[in-house]
């Protein structure tokens, strides 16, 4: 099983000389070995070297207050040193100060940002870095892995096909009773199936597998087999009907399947495919309306599979057979087009191309260790819809940022011309009140000063309870 490498959803046989990826798992038997690479030399230790020459390429990304804070106090002191000259008030010196604290200005972005991580955080995706969310809303491309991610990464039984007077429980119950003591993800898949369709496996039973080819059991002295269809041939079994009925259907593309035999006779057989995440297509439609047209997926598993998915889920630029490094190339590609990139993985093959990715998202609850370091994100629920619902909360928190700005803004500009052009009235309220026109000046500088606060921090709250159709959709 090498999918932690190139991201295969089935198991690949080795033969003697093959080459086998350091981080791959022997599912059967026991296996000798030569090494040829170690350390930096080995796929494991070239997926490390891309990771880190791509985290050191990534460029900061600045806020647009941090662009223009430098500006900020001089003129600040600028004008309220004029005000000072022209009226010869320490007080309106004093007054332009206050009013023009910048706190509505400096939490216009920090509180809008904790806003949409806690929304973030409610549905499951974990934000690493802050400034995540305000790129996130200029992702143009969008590039998938597919096992693992926009499938199960696990085999299910796709299609039962019995032979002519075979009933298809006994077809399915040969299989599973053959398999049981299988470790194969076949097995698993035919056994996960039996236990749905409360099918009760045949027992008191002796087992072999045959590495690669297949199983052989045997139940009140009947045999079974299970396995490949060439080996199933060479067991003397007339399977080539079979495999061309197999072979000519369309629909069968991309499909694993096992056959199954009693004694001499054929029974059928089965085809496994990965799952595909239920949420996988509307995740993709989502995305379109969102704008965002360019969403591709590469994979390491071969082209036939990686179209069915494709075709299925909406995707139509898909690049299959890609090693880590292909996937890193498909990305730097994209980004050279000057597009903004968002990647999306869960295996140790996808680390490189998600520490690429202007944004990186990690399935985190199957995802690897190494995939989940690599990412901004980590997705702890493997919802998509996370993806669009992420761009889009990010675009609302752009927007919230911006009108907390202009708010702040407003307040301050509004505030100094006020105290510098606006004494007729603080005269009116001095005689309308009786009180003292500086003691006046002083409630208003403070009040102008925390209402644009206030005024910034409700509106960034609003953010928080962004994104409660997802978990509508849900219940």
């Amino acid at each position: 099983n090498q999918a932690s490498i190139t991201g295969e959803s089935l198991p690949i046989d080795k033969s003697e000389k093959d080459d086998v990826y350091a981080g791959t798992e022997n599912l059967t038997g026991a296996i000798d070995l030569k090494v040829t690479g170690i350390g930096k030399d080995t796929t494991l230790g070239k997926v490390k070297d891309l990771i880190q020459a791509a985290e050191k390429s990534r460029p900061p990304i600045l806020r647009m207050i941090d662009q223009y804070v430098v500006y900020y106090t001089p003129t600040i002191l600028m004008i309220a040193l004029i005000t000072w000259f022209a009226t010869n008030d320490l007080m309106q010196f004093v007054y332009v100060l206050v009013i023009a604290c910048p706190c509505a200005l400096v939490i216009a972005t920090p509180s809008a940002v904790v806003a949409a991580i806690a929304s973030a955080a409610r549905l499951g995706m974990l934000i690493k870095d802050v400034a995540t969310i305000e790129a996130a809303a200029k992702i143009k491309a969008v590039v998938f892995d597919k096992t693992g991610t926009l499938t199960e990464g696990k085999l299910e039984v796709s299609k039962l096909n019995p032979l002519e007077g075979v009933d298809l429980t006994d077809l399915l119950t040969s299989a599973v009773s053959t398999e049981s003591q299988s470790n194969h993800p076949a097995a698993h898949a035919m056994r996960k199936l039996a236990e749905k369709a409360n099918v009760k496996i045949l027992e008191n039973g002796s087992f072999e597998e045959v590495a690669g080819k297949g199983v052989i059991a045997k139940f009140d002295g009947i045999t079974y087999r299970v396995g490949r269809g060439t080996w199933l041939e060479e067991e003397g079994l007339n399977v080539k009907a079979l495999i061309d009925d197999f072979q000519s259907n369309e629909e069968m593309v991309g499909m694993s399947v096992v056959y199954v035999a009693k004694d001499k006779q054929m029974l059928g057989w089965i085809g496994l495919r990965d799952a595909i995440r239920e949420e996988a297509s509307k995740a993709i439609e989502e995305l379109n309306d969102l704008g965002i047209n360019n969403t591709s997926m590469v994979t390491g598993d071969n082209d036939a599979v990686a179209q069915s998915v494709g075709r299925k889920v909406g995707i139509r630029e898909i690049s299959a057979d890609c090693l880590p490094e292909d996937k890193v190339k498909h990305v730097e590609k994209l980004k050279a087009e000057g597009y903004i990139t968002a990647v999306v993985g869960d295996g140790v093959n996808d680390a490189p191309a998600l520490a690429t990715g202007d944004i990186s998202i990690a399935m985190g609850a199957i995802g690897s260790d190494v995939a989940i370091n690599s990412a901004s994100i980590a997705l702890m629920n493997n919802d998509l819809r996370r993806i669009p619902f992420l761009i889009d909360l990010s675009r609302k928190t752009r927007n919230v940022i911006n009108l907390n700005l202009f708010f702040g803004c407003v307040m301050i500009v509004g505030g100094i011309l006020l105290f510098i052009f606006g004494n007729s009235v603080f005269e009116v309220l001095s005689a309308k009140w009786g009180a003292d026109p500086d003691i006046i000046k002083s409630i208003v500088a403070v009040m102008i000063h925390n209402v644009g606060t206030l005024i910034v921090i409700f509106n960034s709250a609003r953010l928080v309870r962004f994104g409660e159709y997802l978990e509508n959709i849900e219940k």
